[in-house]
């Protein structure tokens, strides 16, 4: 990928059959393949860049994501996009020796990686492995009370199936909670953020990850994701009732919250 410029993500609706892959247009069937290849490249590596990234920002920002959910001791909870663990690690206190915790992935090397990780934290019990597609959850309906994806709807390519299929796994009185990079809000600092994206962030993966590349798709990626009203009426359109959202860090990212009652 060509390090491009942030205003090629101009919100042109994409052809028909075809869907946006960062910045180009891919055929919808073969979304879901490229994302694939970014995550299995950069599974390994994945937690160290996000420090990079961020300079460890995501951790407190993970931290307030999980400590601000509805979810109490005994609840079943479902963790989309779970990746490498952290959100289902910081979670599994929350629901105790009685609660479980399902950590579901559509890579497979990610959620290797995230079962690595809890085995060798001697976190074991509690915890279930699925590889899934977010658009399709093999699990019945009114499964679980909490459903949580961090920094994964924007790479699913049927966001709107995927908020679907939240609202039909979770029972009455459940909670979704969705946390994404969004919109930044700050004028001034919204230069300084295109800079990171797409020249410092490609250059940290070809550096630690020596795969530029992917750092480059995730920096497209966020730019394409809806903004933070806009995310909040597809979850509306989904069925969720009361939905809000929360700004953290101006904008950079958001925690979007919605119920089913």
């Amino acid at each position: 990928m060509n390090e491009s410029s942030p205003k090629q993500d101009a919100s042109s609706g994409n052809a028909p059959g075809t869907t946006h892959f960062g910045f180009r247009d891919v055929p919808v069937g073969e979304k879901q393949k490229l994302v694939g290849q970014v995550f299995s490249s950069v599974a390994r590596n994945y937690d160290l860049m996000n420090d990079l990234m961020s300079l460890g920002i995501h951790r407190v920002w993970k931290r307030y994501f999980v400590g601000t959910c509805q979810v109490k001791r005994g609840d079943r909870v479902l963790d989309l996009a779970g990746g490498t663990g952290d959100i289902a690690l910081l979670l599994r206190d929350r629901v105790g020796q009685a609660g479980s915790i399902v950590l579901g992935d559509i890579n497979g090397a990610m959620l290797r990686v995230g079962r690595d990780r809890m085995t060798d934290a001697g976190k074991v019990a509690g915890f279930e492995y699925v590889q899934l597609n977010a658009e399709k959850l093999p699990f019945p309906d009114a499964s679980f009370d909490l459903v949580t994806i961090a920094f994964g709807l924007r790479n699913v390519t049927d966001k709107d199936a995927a908020l679907r299929e939240m609202f039909r796994v979770l029972k009455v009185g459940g909670q979704a909670r969705v946390l994404e990079f969004s919109e930044v809000k700050s004028d001034w600092f919204k230069p300084i953020y295109d800079f990171h994206s797409f020249q410092v962030l490609p250059r940290l993966g070809r550096l630690f990850a020596n795969d530029a590349d992917s750092y480059q798709y995730l920096a497209e990626s966020i730019r394409k994701h809806p903004p933070q009203d806009e995310l909040k009426g597809m979850m509306q359109a989904a069925g969720f009732s009361r939905c809000e959202y929360r700004n953290l860090s101006g904008g950079i990212v958001a925690i979007h919250t919605g119920y089913k009652v």
